[in-house]
C-alpha cells in the first residue's frame, strides 16, 4: 500500500528475532536447579521475524529521527491498547533511544536484547548464570533492487558485536614485555 502511495517501503527480515514481553529488553530463561525449563517468562526467540520500512520524514520526533522506519503489519503485542507497531524510527533503535513512541524498546529488542538464563530457586532467590549479548538480531536482511540478493542492513540497526580476541604468545615474549614495561616506569621517573 505504502509503495502505491509513491512512499519507499521494503520488507526486512531479522534472524534469531527477540520477543520481549514485558519490555525490559532482555529475554528471560528460567531453569530449576536441575536445569528444567520453567514456564516463568512469555519471552520468546523466533528463527526469523518480517516487517516493512518506510522512509518517512519525521516532524514529530526530529529530523534526526527522518529515514528508514520500521512497520510490523503482525505485531503481538499491545501498544497504546490497541495492537500496532511503529513507525518506530531505525536510528532510534541504533541509538538505543527507547524511550521513544512508536514501539522503538520493542524493536530494539527484537534486534538487540540480551538472551539471560536465571536458576530460580524459590520465589524469593533467583540467580543469573549466563547472559549472551550477542544472540539475537543476526543477518537483518532485505532485498537488492532488481536481483534476488540479499542485502544485510544489521549495520541500520545496531552497532558491531565485539569481538574477543585471544593472544597467545611465548613466555619470552611475555617476559620481555615485562621488560619494556619496566623501561617506560624507569624513564617515566
Amino acid at each position: 500500500v505504502l509503495r502505491s502511495l509513491g512512499i519507499p517501503t521494503r520488507v526486512i527480515t531479522n534472524f534469531n528475532s527477540a520477543h520481549d514481553t514485558n519490555i525490559n529488553l532482555s529475554i528471560d530463561k528460567y531453569i530449576d536447579n536441575s536445569g528444567k525449563t520453567l514456564d516463568l517468562s512469555e519471552d520468546s526467540v523466533w528463527n526469523f521475524h518480517v516487517w516493512n520500512e518506510s522512509w518517512f520524514i519525521r516532524r514529530d520526533l526530529g529530523s534526526f529521527y527522518d529515514g528508514w522506519q520500521v512497520l510490523d503489519a503482525t505485531p503481538q503485542e499491545k501498544s497504546k491498547g490497541i495492537y500496532q507497531c511503529g513507525p518506530a524510527s531505525t536510528r532510534a533503535i541504533k541509538e538505543g533511544h527507547v524511550n521513544l513512541d512508536y514501539d522503538s524498546s520493542f524493536v530494539f529488542a527484537a534486534v538487540n536484547a540480551d538472551y539471560v538464563t536465571w536458576i530460580h530457586y524459590s520465589k524469593k532467590r533467583i540467580e543469573r548464570i549466563y547472559s549472551d549479548t550477542k544472540k539475537i538480531g543476526k543477518f537483518i536482511s532485505t532485498k537488492a533492487v532488481g536481483t534476488n540478493s540479499r542485502v544485510d542492513v544489521t549495520a541500520n540497526y545496531k552497532y558491531p558485536e565485539v569481538k574477543e580476541i585471544s593472544f597467545k604468545i611465548s613466555y619470552s615474549q611475555y617476559k620481555n614485555s615485562l621488560m619494556d614495561d619496566r623501561k617506560i616506569l624507569v624513564t617515566a621517573v
